[in-house]
């Protein structure tokens, strides 16, 4: 393997933007911004919009589309007859 190639592996942490919701990673991402961590450590931290704290299909809030009346339109749309 070549040297000097590879970005530094460090640990980073996440945040929800949406939530308090934060969680701590190895990543290779970078940022300027540090937080204090549970553990008193500082670390780079980069902003979500959406983890699994706030996706509706995790949350439970997903709303389930109605494809069934779509189908029977798009046959009676197209049928052969």
């Amino acid at each position: 393997m070549k040297a000097d190639i590879h970005p530094e592996y460090r640990n980073v942490v996440f945040q929800d933007a949406s939530s308090d919701f934060s969680f701590l990673t190895r990543s290779t991402l970078t940022s300027k911004d540090t937080v204090k961590w549970e553990d008193g450590n500082e670390y780079p931290v980069i902003k979500l919009d959406v983890t699994s704290h706030s996706h509706p299909f995790y949350t439970g809030k997903q709303k389930i589309m109605d494809t069934g009346g779509r189908v029977d339109r798009f046959r009676k749309r197209y049928a052969k007859g």
